[in-house]
């Protein structure tokens, strides 16, 4: 029953309810819907709209059922199957939506809205064989529109199909009655895609000559210029190459990709460090302010040559005053010999034996360089003694005051101070300094962030989002949090989180890293704007480079942070189901505290969570909107208590690790928290899978160790549930770690013996000892764990995890208090030592 089965009132009465759905005019839409079943109850196609406007406006239940009842009456009609398959799809149910647009096809296999919302469908869902066939039928109906030509030649290049994707682009190349004009971007794009397209086969030759020929006068001239001269390379046509190269060069000397170009297309070996150096001193002459000729020598000049070489680019840049010298040079530290020369060089300046010189000759110019000098040289050493090669935190301190002392209003050297009292591990001192950089530049964002950044590591939310919001909308939704979450500023809410998580707000933690995650649903989702916006403005490379980039997404660095994050955790809920009360004094962990402890705080988690539902109760909502213009759903949960009350973490934890284990198979720390989700939900094939993936990556890796030893205690305690061959599989993978009849004490001692002077390694067998093998010796245990604050390579992370331990076994308190000590004497400015102790 479709709007042709409708007398002509209600005809125009449907084409009403259509336009005002597509104009988002909802009220009206549904009014003019209910007119026409007033008179037409058992209208599908009417039925089916109301459904679309009633999920638009939020309530999807009643919309399926409308639509159901809308295909009850009307089966055979394209519109419901449409409508059903826009549900689904709004749903994020892809699979069932491409099934209802396949029946609407087949019911009106003309309709071009239907094909098109299909073909977007199966390239959301990378079905590049399903959107080719779909592009070419959208193609058979509009032949004269290029993006439909440029659409099937993506599809089947993304397919796998690469001349099919040159003979699409050619094809219609060919059906073109005059070439088009220059300014024509589409026709421009498309000559380069089709070249990217003719590179990937293999074919550089024909690349190369189609380059040459229609890509002449091309606007994207820098892009032209720098894919002949790498097909000039790959053709071994070194002149051309070498040519093709220096006229790049000629354009912009500082990037290094060119110079490399250059060095190939010579045939230069690196180890003839003669001509090397020459071609770059060629460069350094041509450009007296140029920075890459100058730095790119020091990665493999050596001995006297380096030295030379190092002191003539440092005064260079330290006479200046640049700031970003030492993130110039921090990559050279690698090497022992050249970080030792740079220090030599640098302290030499800062003594007085190093004066400025150029060719030679002291430097006296009018210009006001030297006067920047010797602050420049004392900001060099703090970064220099604060870097992790060459840390020594006390110098960096004492020559970062010296720089202070002579350009006191310097936001760069007041950072500086910051980062060196972070790694002191005193949050409060490093925050409060980065505030007093922050006034000195208040109009400055970068600094601004960095302030508010400390403020989160020292748990100072309230503050935090204070500064946060002398840069975001004053009229956002929900405040300055509201808007740094619709900007999806993600480094923020990730550092929110962990704040909170520090502080045992495991709801608040959870809130933040689950937004994390639903921010990169949303730029997945957003790729469907995409898929018809950059064809229709002919920007095919950018496109298809998008989609590239998309298939990585969840390769991401926060995401891979925030999902680790939250799937721990739910480890965490699943341990120690207390926690989903809410947080407990201090973060406290319920773990580590006596009954009538935990039944306090407790108690008192209970009433702090009453009294914030009462709160939200009384507070007078705000209206508002979102990007769209749309109004902005409540948030029923803003402190996470929904998220922390779910009763089942272990099956909250998988939504966060499965796409870290598709995504970031390489991430160590995720392969390691899949493994404790599987344990803890008895899959162990899954749990040895993770275990072996983890060894393949770092097979010393201590927690690696500590994790191989407890599968196979466990295992040999109680053999998993597994049928025989999978159990056979299952004693054959895991014994190449560790043989089924292993002593795995002497395991566990041979370990330590092999890592003695690394305090992580250690840490981890005395754990597993306290944990598993040995469970009656703790005391000797604590005695050993104490011990590991003396290890010369030990850093304030493994003490502070090493105190963490004592207190997971229940460790006595004299050792607790001896640990504290002992940490304290070595780390005195750490501020988590000098509360303990006192």
């Amino acid at each position: 029953m479709g709007p042709q089965d409708l007398a002509s009132k209600e005809r125009s009465l449907f084409s009403q309810v259509v336009k005002n759905y597509e104009n988002k005019q909802y009220k009206k839409g549904l009014k003019a819907a209910d007119q026409i079943l007033r008179k037409k109850p058992d209208h599908g196609d009417t039925i089916a709209m109301k459904a679309l406007i009633i999920n638009s406006q939020g309530n999807s239940e009643e919309a399926f059922a409308l639509a159901k009842e809308a295909l009850k009456n009307s089966m055979k009609s394209h519109i419901c199957w449409h409508v059903y398959g826009l549900l689904y799809r709004s749903a994020k149910n892809f699979e069932e939506a491409i099934k209802a647009y396949k029946f609407a096809l087949k019911l009106e296999p003309e309709s071009h809205q239907i094909q098109k919302d299909l073909a977007l469908l199966q390239m959301q869902m990378r079905d590049y064989q399903g959107y080719v066939q779909s592009r070419r039928a959208i193609l058979q109906n509009k032949t004269l529109w290029r993006q439909n030509w440029s659409a099937l030649a993506v599809a089947h290049h993304l397919a796998g199909e690469l001349w099919e994707a040159e003979r699409t682009l050619t094809t219609f190349e060919e059906t073109l009655k005059s070439p088009p004009p220059r300014t024509d971007i589409e026709n421009a794009e498309a000559i380069l895609y089709k070249n990217t397209i003719i590179a990937e086969m293999g074919d550089i030759e024909r690349a190369l000559d189609h380059l040459n020929a229609a890509a002449k006068d091309h606007p994207d001239r820098g892009w032209v210029m720098e894919k002949r001269a790498e097909y000039l390379l790959k053709l071994d046509r070194k002149e051309e190459a070498e040519k093709a190269y220096r006229d790049l060069l000629a354009r912009n000397a500082e990037y290094r990709r060119y110079y490399d170009g250059l060095v190939a297309a010579r045939g230069i070996e690196r180890s003839d460090v003669k001509v090397l150096k020459a071609l770059y001193d060629e460069y350094a002459q041509q450009n007296p302010r140029g920075d890459a000729a100058r730095r790119i020598p020091l990665d493999f000049l050596e001995g006297d040559d380096f030295r030379d070489a190092a002191d003539r680019y440092l005064q260079r840049m330290l006479q200046k005053g640049i700031p970003s010298v030492f993130a110039n040079l921090k990559a050279l530290y690698r090497t022992p010999t050249k970080r030792d020369i740079i220090q030599d060089l640098v302290e030499g300046y800062a003594s007085g034996e190093g004066l400025p010189q150029i060719n030679g000759s002291v430097e006296k110019q009018a210009n006001g360089d030297v006067e920047h000098f010797q602050p420049s040289v004392y900001y060099f050493l703090a970064q220099h003694y604060d870097y992790y090669l060459s840390r020594d935190l006390s110098k960096a301190m004492k020559h970062i005051h010296e720089a202070i002392k002579s350009t006191p209003e310097s936001v760069d050297y007041h950072m500086a101070k910051a980062r060196i009292w972070k790694h002191y591990g005193n949050p409060q001192q490093a925050a409060d300094t980065m505030e007093h950089a922050r006034t000195l530049d208040v109009r400055d964002r970068y600094i601004n962030s960095k302030a508010a950044k400390y403020r989160l590591r020292n748990n100072e939310n309230e503050v935090a989002i204070q500064n946060m919001g002398k840069f975001t909308r004053n009229d956002a939704v929900g405040g300055p949090l509201g808007d740094l979450h619709d900007m999806q500023c993600q480094w923020y809410i990730y550092e929110d989180g962990v704040s909170y998580l520090r502080q045992g707000k495991l709801g608040l933690a959870l809130k933040r890293f689950a937004s994390i995650y639903n921010i990169f649903e949303i730029w997945q989702e957003d790729q469907f704007d995409f898929h018809s916006f950059s064809l229709k403005k002919g920007q095919i490379r950018a496109y298809v480079d998008m989609i590239r980039w998309e298939d990585h997404l969840r390769e991401h660095p926060f995401f891979a942070r925030a999902a680790i994050a939250a799937a721990k955790i739910y480890i965490q809920l699943y341990d120690h189901p207390d926690l989903s009360h809410g947080s407990l004094i201090n973060g406290v962990n319920g773990a580590n505290m006596d009954a009538s402890g935990r039944k306090k705080a407790q108690k008192k988690a209970k009433k702090e969570q009453a009294q914030a539902e009462a709160g939200k109760k009384d507070t007078k909502k705000t209206a508002g909107v979102d990007q769209n213009g749309e109004p902005k759903k409540e948030d029923k949960d803003p402190k996470g208590n929904l998220l922390l009350q779910t009763t089942d973490p272990l099956g909250e934890a998988m939504k966060f690790v499965t796409p870290l284990l598709e995504y970031s198979p390489k991430n160590l720390d995720a392969q390691q928290t899949a493994f404790k989700v599987f344990v803890r939900r008895n899959k162990f094939l899954l749990a040895l899978r993770a275990l072996l993936a983890s060894h393949v990556l770092s097979p010393s890796d201590p927690i690696n160790h500590y994790q191989s030893v407890f599968l196979r205690h466990e295992t040999n305690q109680k053999p998993p549930s597994l049928p025989p061959k999978a159990l056979e599989l299952f004693d054959s993978e895991l014994s190449t770690m560790i043989p089924k009849n292993t002593n795995l004490a002497n395991f566990n001692d041979k370990y330590l013996q092999r890592h003695h002077d690394s305090a992580p390694h250690v840490q981890a067998a005395l754990q597993l000892r306290a944990d598993i093998l040995d469970t009656t010796s703790k005391e000797k245990h604590s005695q050993d764990m104490i011990r590991t604050l003396a290890l010369e390579d030990s850093s304030l992370e493994d003490a502070t995890r090493g105190l963490e331990s004592l207190k997971r076994w229940k460790a006595q308190q004299r050792y607790i208090d001896d640990y504290i000590a002992a940490a304290h004497a070595r780390y005195p400015e750490a501020t988590a030592f000098q509360e303990m102790k006192k």
